[in-house]
């Protein structure tokens, strides 16, 4: 609706003044919701996985904003740090760390759980970010596939391993991003792996993403009352290192769309605003096992709202990753 009246308007003036409204009146649709809230963290700890890069890293200078003590959970330490030195930097808080953790590994998880129980004394905040998208067909160390292993399941144990934690922080939350891409997915139980199908990497993209919305659903439905709250949401179209796959796998269609495409792309800054919304916007107890869009709540597709799944889904991880 908003690009017809733009251009109508934009092509009456020769001078390029309604050009350049139309241009910022577009941005500012695009750019979506904004977090309003000025709450503070000191004393809070909130850990962000993926944090060195994209939103995360915009998630992850916020909460530093604010006085919280951040835990950025990275893959690759080097880049997580020159992340965390960048954000000491500019927000002035010392007490943002990196440590080390592979979504792709259940040991990885494992041990930075254990880790971070034995040195942590509380955890506020659980920011499950980090995520790949669209990949060639890949499997992790233990044998799942990459994109249900990464975006699902190790963000499910992580969850469960510091649940007791955040327990004993509460009120705490746990915000996991997931995507608009959840509709039309389908939890392909018999085949998780797509070994017996061909493999589509967006069919188990849209797997792992609404794995991630039900995951959320039914971690609210197993926390109520008891001060841990959960949400899950969409961040929007985001110019990010997340496409690096699907422009490695079609160059010329990526040359010819990157310019225009990435004009009418989020910044992270703009795709961070709902997860840090999720994570710190006063009043959202009622809300829990949501999911959001734009800093407001959203409803989901109808396969996103069935909680038959959503529980199906939760005993299926737990035999997974074996956690008891």
């Amino acid at each position: 609706m908003l690009y017809g009246p733009v251009w109508s308007i934009s092509k009456t003036n020769d001078y390029g003044g309604s050009n350049c409204a139309g241009y910022v009146l577009l941005r500012k649709w695009i750019a979506g919701g904004i977090c309003h809230s000025r709450a503070k963290l000191h004393g809070r700890t909130v850990v962000i996985t993926g944090a060195n890069t994209g939103i995360g890293k915009e998630t992850a200078w916020d909460m530093a904003m604010r006085g919280a003590r951040v835990i950025m959970a990275c893959r690759d330490l080097t880049r997580g740090e020159a992340a965390a030195t960048e954000i000491r930097s500019s927000t002035g808080n010392t007490n943002v760390v990196v440590q080390q953790l592979n979504l792709a590994s259940l040991g990885s998880v494992r041990q930075f759980a254990r880790e971070f129980i034995a040195t942590e004394t509380r955890l506020d905040i659980l920011i499950n970010n980090a995520g790949i998208m669209l990949c060639p067909k890949s499997f992790t160390v233990d044998g799942f596939e990459s994109q249900f292993a990464v975006n699902h399941l190790g963000h499910f144990l992580l969850t469960n391993l510091l649940l007791d934690m955040l327990k004993a922080s509460t009120p705490s939350r746990v915000v996991t991003v997931s995507s608009i891409a959840h509709q039309g997915g389908k939890i392909h139980y018999d085949d998780l792996n797509f070994d017996k199908k061909g493999y589509n990497s967006v069919i188990a993209y849209k797997q792992s993403k609404l794995a991630n919305l039900l995951f959320s659903r039914e971690l609210a439905r197993r926390t109520k009352g008891t001060g841990v709250t959960s949400y899950s949401l969409h961040p929007g179209v985001i110019r990010t290192e997340l496409w690096r796959h699907s422009q490695s796998k079609y160059p010329m269609l990526s040359s010819m769309l990157s310019a225009p495409a990435w004009l009418l792309m989020k910044t992270p800054r703009e795709g961070a605003q709902t997860t840090i919304y999720c994570a710190v916007t006063e009043g959202l107890e009622e809300k829990s096992g949501y999911y959001f869009s734009d800093c407001q709540v959203k409803e989901p597709a109808l396969e996103g709202r069935d909680d038959l799944a959503a529980l199906r889904l939760w005993g299926v991880s737990a035999g997974l990753v074996g956690l008891n």
